[in-house]
């Protein structure tokens, strides 16, 4: 049996990753994102692909406590041996509610100029997709959020940069059309959040649907490192981790 990849391989002198040699070609000439780029697209990214992949990233990187991190943080209370294993154990709830909107969305996008095409105008594009999902009985993602109303700060300023670096294209334009499209059916202004943006964008840049959500995921697990961080500064027994244990401990009414 034979097994094939064109990701990497060594030799007792070199190391080669996508074709590049590790250490003449990537150490010290890209960043990380970068080499996450070139995992999924097989070629470094240019400068403007760079650019905006990191900003994507960080944006994403770091929201404070929220049901991920407060998984890491506990776990790591209980298995401060295994930091992989809190790291993990907060990216395990990536899914519809936390980072699966970028998916969805990028997801709905693409696969409606899959079927569309370009026979119609991007205005007609965006009600014809809000009205299809409507009669399917399918909310539209990357719309809502429960802090950031109604604005959330993040979207703008990606849009911003990717119109700067040529990446404000069709599917990002689809996207804004129909959240205009739908703001107007709501007769209020809703959210526009940064999963939605992100997944217009990665379209842009020619990223697979089922690729999207990975990006989200790398750049939570940095985030995630920092909540470790500050349980291991904190100390075991002062720990967020910790005081929560107590607290539903203590507020707990126990029946049965």
């Amino acid at each position: 049996m034979q097994f094939e990849t064109k990701i990497g391989r060594s030799t007792k002198e070199h190391l080669y990753v996508h074709g590049y040699d590790l250490a003449e070609d990537l150490i010290g000439n890209i960043t990380l994102a970068d080499m996450l780029f070139l995992g999924v697209k097989h070629r470094k990214p240019t400068e403007q692909e760079s650019k905006m992949l990191n900003a994507t990233l960080i944006a994403i990187c770091e929201h404070g406590f929220t049901p991920s991190s407060l998984s890491s943080r506990l776990t790591y209370l209980g298995a401060p041996e295994a930091i992989q294993a809190a790291v993990a154990a907060g990216l395990l709830g990536a899914g519809s509610v936390y980072f699966g909107a970028m998916e969805y969305v990028a997801e709905m996008l693409q696969k409606t100029y899959q079927k569309h095409g370009d026979d119609y105008s991007t205005e007609e594009l965006a009600g014809l997709v809000i009205q299809e999902r409507k009669e399917q009985g399918l909310q539209l993602p990357g719309f809502g959020h429960h802090i950031h109303k109604p604005v959330d700060p993040r979207t703008p300023k990606l849009f911003a940069i990717a119109e700067e670096l040529g990446f404000l294209n069709k599917h990002s334009q689809l996207l804004i059309e129909m959240h205009k499209q739908f703001c107007q059916q709501k007769g209020k202004e809703i959210t526009l959040n940064v999963t939605g943006a992100i997944g217009a964008i990665l379209s842009d840049m020619d990223i697979d649907y089922r690729l999207v959500k990975s990006f989200a995921v790398a750049a939570r697990a940095v985030g995630l490192v920092g909540h470790i961080a500050e349980e291991i500064e904190t100390g075991r027994e002062e720990s967020v981790a910790q005081q929560v244990f107590e607290y539903v401990e203590n507020h707990t009414d126990y029946k049965g």
